[in-house]
């Protein structure tokens, strides 16, 4: 028997009594991930970026292991409800315009102390001021750095549209902009370097692309790790007391720990290992999160049919943003129809030893995207669910 049929003997015998659709985090397997992004980190805390986990027992989980520290959020409400829910440390990843959220955030010190926000333009200053409602909290900032790497004089652009924040004295012009408003403080820098974490260098059927992609990704290491350090100093020449410089992703947390001027490493996907993170070689992880589906038809001979399933992943539309076929092994899609909102023909032998009502085991794309298609996760050790906890919407939150 290969691992992946005895785990799919595991997870099915383990979920027996429950009714697909379901969700799984196979615990043996996020603990194991959990240990390997710590190891990778070299020593620096890493930030558990909460969109890719989405599910509070959890975060709790990871959060009580070693080498953890902080909650980096994705909306101010999601921060707020973290920090009302007693995580102490929440840096918000992304400028906000809540304004009533702003507005809860001036109002309440406890909140104020908790909760990181996220600036790379004086204007993003003013919003919060006018929101402010009479409260009078100092606002904790976090400024970001455009970490994207350019060629040919800028005329060729790898990395995601973020920040305008580019150059040393672009970081420390806004570094002294937030200093001269009062009723602000910046307390940290973070650089999210995608284009190295979340891109991988192993494509399946590609040498040539893999071979340029690690190309492009060991120029794009050496010119930020130059870039941000000298951001770093040029900041803290304006804030001496900076108490975080944060970077890194799941794919880069072993190089982006290697930079003195980091001090804490942000990576979440890492925990779960969704199908976009097979195709790496600084690392390797097991999957631990999965759904299933129930099979509902048996059309013909080498097909079953099972139902829904079609759950693709934000970003550039393709194939690899689609949730792929896992257990039992060799089922695919029909190209004709590919994966379904309501239903999903799968083809190949395997299927011939399917009976309705069986599962069907799938990996989706991206990590914490799957918890907004389910309000529980099943949490399994060995071949048993130890525990069912609610995610995100399964606690009525719903950010994005």
């Amino acid at each position: 028997m290969t691992a992946r049929a005895a785990d799919r003997a595991r997870y099915d015998r383990a979920t027996a009594h429950l009714d697909a659709p379901l969700a799984i985090v196979d615990l043996d397997a996020f603990d194991s991930n959990a240990d390997d992004l710590v190891r990778r980190a070299d020593g620096k805390p890493v930030r558990v970026a909460s969109k890719s986990v989405r599910c509070r027992a959890l975060l709790d989980r990871v959060l009580a292991r070693d080498g953890f520290a902080g909650l980096m959020s994705f909306t101010l409400a999601e921060s707020l409800w973290l920090a009302r829910s007693g995580f102490d440390d929440v840096l918000l990843a992304y400028p906000s315009a809540d304004r009533a959220g702003f507005a809860e955030l001036a109002g309440d010190p406890k909140l104020a102390a908790a909760v990181t926000v996220m600036v790379d333009d004086p204007a993003q200053l003013a919003l919060i001021d006018e929101a402010r409602g009479g409260g009078r909290e100092v606002i904790r900032v976090c400024l970001e750095l455009d970490t994207a790497l350019k060629l040919l004089g800028g005329r060729i652009r790898v990395g995601a549209r973020r920040s305008p924040l580019r150059s040393p004295a672009q970081v420390a012009d806004m570094a002294r902009a937030v200093a001269r408003r009062p009723g602000f403080k910046v307390v940290g820098i973070m650089a999210y370097e995608g284009h190295i974490a979340g891109v991988g260098d192993a494509v399946a059927g590609r040498p040539l692309r893999s071979r340029a992609i690690r190309l492009m990704q060991a120029t794009a290491r050496r010119e930020l790790a130059e870039r941000r350090a000298a951001v770093v100093r040029a900041v803290r020449a304006v804030v001496p007391d900076l108490e975080f410089v944060n970077g890194g992703g799941t794919g880069s947390v072993q190089h982006t720990a290697a930079e003195d001027a980091v001090t804490e490493i942000a990576a979440g996907s890492g925990l779960y290992v969704p199908r976009l993170f097979d195709n790496y070689t600084s690392f390797s992880g097991r999957p631990a999160a999965l759904f299933a589906q129930p099979v509902v038809r048996r059309p013909g001979v080498g097909v079953v049919t099972v139902l829904g399933g079609g759950y693709p992943a934000s970003g550039a539309p393709g194939p690899d943003r689609l949730p792929v076929p896992y257990l039992p092994e060799g089922l695919k899609y029909d190209p004709q129809e590919g994966p379904g909102e309501v239903q999903t023909p799968l083809l190949g032998s395997p299927a011939d030893d399917l009976l309705v009502g069986d599962k069907v085991w799938f990996r989706h794309a991206k990590a914490g995207e799957l918890c907004e298609r389910f309000d529980a996760l099943h949490l399994i050790e060995g071949d048993t669910v130890t525990a069912t906890v609610p995610t995100y919407r399964g606690e009525g939150q719903t950010f994005l």
